[in-house]
Formats: C-alpha cells, structure tokens, sequence
C-alpha cells in the first residue's frame, strides 16, 4: 500500500508540474484537476487526512474553474465556499478520522488548511505575481505537512514549486519591473 501512495503522489507532482506548462486555462485546470485527485488519493492512503480532504476540495475547485462560465467560477460564493470546505477539514480531521489532537498534530494538521485558502485568495486575485507572492507563504506550509505525512511525490513538488515561484518572482517581478524601469 504504501508504494502505491507514494506512485499517486508522484503522479500528482507530475500533474502539478505540467500545470506551468499549459498554454490554455482548460489545460491548468485540468492538470490541477489530476493533480488534486491524485494527491487525495496520496495522502489518504498515507493516512494523512487532511492533505486528503484538501486535495478532494482542490479537485471540485478546479472542476468548478474548468467550467467557469457555467459555474459562474468568480463569484464571490464560491470563494466563500472553498474557506469554509477548507476550513471545515480540519475540525473534520479529529473527529471523524480519530486523529489524535496533539499539539504538534493541531499545528501539522493546520498548516496545509491555511495554505489552501491563501492558495485560493491568490488564485481569486487573478494575478499571477499574486499567486507567486502568496505561494511563497503556503508552499513552505505544505512542505511541512508533506516531511510528516511522508509523501515523497508532494515534498519534490513542493520543493519544485518553491524554486519556480522564486526564479518567477526574480524574473518576471523583480527583473521585470527594473527592465520597464530603465527604458
């Protein structure tokens, strides 16, 4: 079982990869889609609920966004919808999944919660530097949850989304803005 969990976290880090390689929104989606189901599958599996129920709420975002203009996917509602689902794990964690509410199990078990909607601020705001910044705040969360939860397709991921965020950040917002500077 257990290499079976680790084969889905390697797949939802090569979904979660392929999402910066897509030309089109359907194509992010999609692959953020796979990803997410992936990585429910992952977690679970390693027992690491939390990181499943987020995953499983990350997969209806993303069906919610792949189906935008029909889901009316920038209302505010939804963004509402996705905290409280989010926010609603963690509790969900303890009592239907017998975790036991250590103090390191309260603050591990919390911080991928808080990653997840400051993941779906970022993607409310609709700015790429946005999604840059803020990722810089819930991947290292994540990176965390994932070195507990023993996941080794989610800390390479993690680990990779960190160094892309920074070279994008250096790029694109930093280097960027002082090219648009000198002309």
């Amino acid at each position: 079982m257990e290499i079976v969990a680790q084969i889905f976290g390697i797949i939802g880090m090569i979904f979660n990869l392929l999402v910066f390689q897509q030309k089109t929104h359907k194509g992010v989606t999609m692959c953020q889609f796979f990803a997410a189901a992936a990585f429910c599958a992952n977690y679970l599996m390693l027992g690491a609920f939390v990181g499943g129920i987020l995953n499983l709420v990350g997969a209806l975002r993303a069906l919610v966004f792949f189906f935008k203009e029909k889901t009316k996917a920038n209302s505010v509602v939804w963004l509402i919808i996705f905290i409280l689902a989010f926010s609603a794990s963690y509790p969900l964690t303890f009592f239907a999944f017998d975790t036991e509410p250590t103090t390191k199990n309260l603050i591990i078990e919390l911080l991928p919660v808080v990653a997840m909607v400051i993941i779906t601020v970022s993607l409310r705001l609709g700015s790429a530097k946005a999604v840059r910044f803020m990722g810089l705040f819930s991947s290292p969360m994540w990176l965390v949850y994932n070195a507990f939860s023993g996941s080794i397709g989610a800390i390479a991921s993690e680990i990779l989304n960190l160094i892309s965020m920074i070279i994008g950040i250096i790029r694109l917002d930093i280097k960027g803005k002082n090219q648009k500077t000198l002309k």
